[in-house]
């Protein structure tokens, strides 16, 4: 058994597809009205589905957090400190809400957090180097 992506279930499937693809630069694979939709960061698959479609095809009603969702975190690696700063503020320029501006933590990464417009968290990282060499 090998990953195959991480998914996510939405309430605005529009929004959501704008956010990823024009904030955060996801390749998008479909239209923004599709029922699922894949997209592509640094080949990995990233899958957006409409929590009605999912709670039908499942025969089950299931909760969702308002607000900020602490249940898990996207995370994305920057190489260096200065780039953990320049992604962070052009996703806030483009619309994203700030959780934690950047900071450098005690264990030596530059982190910050952002949410995106279902409050999904996202983190921008780097211990200022390479992730794989």
């Amino acid at each position: 058994m090998r990953l195959d992506g991480y998914g996510l279930f939405v309430r605005d499937m529009p929004t959501m597809v704008r956010f990823y693809r024009d904030v955060l630069g996801f390749e998008i694979k479909e239209e923004e009205a599709a029922d699922n939709v894949y997209l592509i960061k640094d080949d990995t698959l990233f899958m957006l589905y409409r929590r009605s479609d999912f709670e039908k095809m499942t025969d089950h009603t299931y909760e969702y957090v308002r607000g900020f969702n602490g249940h898990s975190e996207i995370a994305l690696y920057v190489d260096t400190f200065e780039e953990v700063d320049e992604e962070y503020r052009k996703a806030i320029g483009k619309g994203a809400v700030s959780v934690l501006v950047p900071t450098t933590e005690p264990w030596g990464e530059r982190t910050c957090y952002i949410a995106d417009p279902e409050g999904n968290l996202i983190e921008i990282g780097s211990f200022n180097r390479p992730f794989r060499k």
